[in-house]
């Protein structure tokens, strides 16, 4: 049966996804030991059993989780935990009010929902490399916005000389195409260089987005596990009079990452100022409406002070000991790693260069398709950096936020592929 355009161009599109087939397949002792070690999904399973402590203490359900609640758009109940908290943690200039946010299954949604608001088809949406590799699924999949990927050569890319990277970048496209770029999207922390942007730098693409008509966008999935460096400044924590119209400022937050639960599927879309865009998506917000059950737990959690300010302190904690360990099975075994890493629960590593010191017959071919392959034969996962826009070939993601004698058996793997 033929499918449509979009459909197929979906298909086509995904033909090469390894994720999947990794998932299904992941290590276990008892049930799979052939399956893979992946250290390349970023999930943090550190602090599972504290978290699920909590939640299974408080579990009980009420008939309201069966059924449609508040509306789409999340309940009432968990909107003012959420806004309550945030306001804790991020110290927003103006404080966070329930009706500021829109609850989705995952962050992603929200990501998919302001490209669909913001952006019609053929127009672009920045986005500095290397990037998280499923925003581009989620501007473009299925709304056609264009996404405009932002090189930076040899500067840092979240350092003061990347906005005019990003100015050289939405001029090419825009005369390149007669469309305009709606928005910029930062990930702030920065996956996968496990970085924060200044608040000088953060304010200088805030002017830029004001002088070129364009959103900003700010995806603040990790702003809670910042465990060194300098003190992570949240979008929302800048005031924004004279830098850029309030109502060009959004922030994305959610629960799988700070809180090491990305089955639960909640995210937040945050823009105080354009109550235009909260009615849009919460117009659409019957497709990305989070499950009672999931409203529920996250409520019960966001509620807890004592509760979240102690996971926290000791996710951190935790994140930063993995970090020091991984790093250092980095040096032991010369595998380069770009340092500086402060935040998330991942390390910028260069594979490329050990593979080519032991085959240099290879330096004319394609060594990150190369290592890849030589990773999935020794079953371990990581992400390529291909799918992050690197623009160097052979580096990875590796996601340090696991037991040390995983990470041991995984950098094993990853040697033995190098070898």
């Amino acid at each position: 049966m033929a499918l449509s355009t979009r459909a197929n161009g979906v298909l086509q599109a995904n033909s090469n996804s390894l994720i999947w087939e990794v998932l299904s397949d992941m290590y276990d002792p008892e049930t799979n030991p052939d399956g893979y070690y992946s250290v390349g999904i970023a999930e943090n399973v550190l602090m599972h059993e504290f978290l699920l402590d909590h939640m299974h203490q408080s579990l009980r359900l009420t008939s309201k989780s069966l059924t449609y609640n508040d509306g789409a758009s999340g309940s009432k109940r968990l909107k003012a935990a959420m806004a309550r908290f945030l306001n804790r943690r991020l110290h927003p200039a103006t404080p966070l009010e329930p009706h500021h946010l829109i609850l989705t299954n995952g962050v992603s949604a929200a990501v998919e929902h302001l490209s669909w608001a913001l952006a019609d088809k053929g127009e672009g949406i920045l986005l500095g490399r290397p990037y998280y590799g499923t925003f581009v699924a989620d501007i473009s999949m299925r709304f056609g916005t264009e996404v405009v990927t932002v090189p930076f050569g040899g500067a840092d890319p979240l350092g003061e000389a990347c906005v005019e990277a990003y100015r050289q970048a939405l001029t090419s496209f825009e005369q390149r195409t007669g469309k305009k770029c709606r928005a910029l999207l930062l990930c702030h922390p920065h996956n996968p260089l496990g970085r924060c942007y200044s608040r000088n730098v953060l304010v200088a693409l805030m002017r830029l987005c004001q002088e070129q008509g364009m959103h900003f966008i700010s995806d603040e999935i990790y702003a809670l596990s910042v465990w060194g460096g300098e003190e992570f400044v949240s979008a929302l924590s800048i005031d924004t009079s004279g830098i850029i119209d309030a109502d060009r400022v959004h922030v994305l937050w959610g629960m799988s990452k700070d809180f090491g639960a990305n089955g639960l599927r909640l995210g937040a879309l945050i823009s105080q100022g354009n109550k235009d865009v909260r009615a849009a998506v919460d117009s659409v917000a019957l497709y990305s409406y989070v499950s009672g059950p999931a409203d529920h737990l996250a409520a019960n959690v966001l509620e807890d002070d004592a509760y979240t300010d102690e996971y926290i302190r000791l996710n951190c904690e935790k994140l930063k000991q993995a970090y020091e360990y991984t790093v250092g099975l980095l040096t032991q075994n010369e595998i380069p790693y770009m340092a500086g890493a402060n935040a998330g629960f991942f390390v910028w590593v260069d594979l490329g260069t050990p593979y080519l010191k032991h085959h240099p017959e290879a330096k004319h071919e394609d060594v990150g398709e190369i290592v890849m392959q030589r990773l999935l034969k020794n079953k371990v996962f990581l992400a390529s950096g291909a799918l992050f826009g690197s623009e160097t070939p052979g580096w990875f993601r590796i996601v340090f936020a696991h037991p040390q004698a995983y990470l041991d058996e995984a950098l094993r793997r990853i040697v033995a592929a190098l070898q």
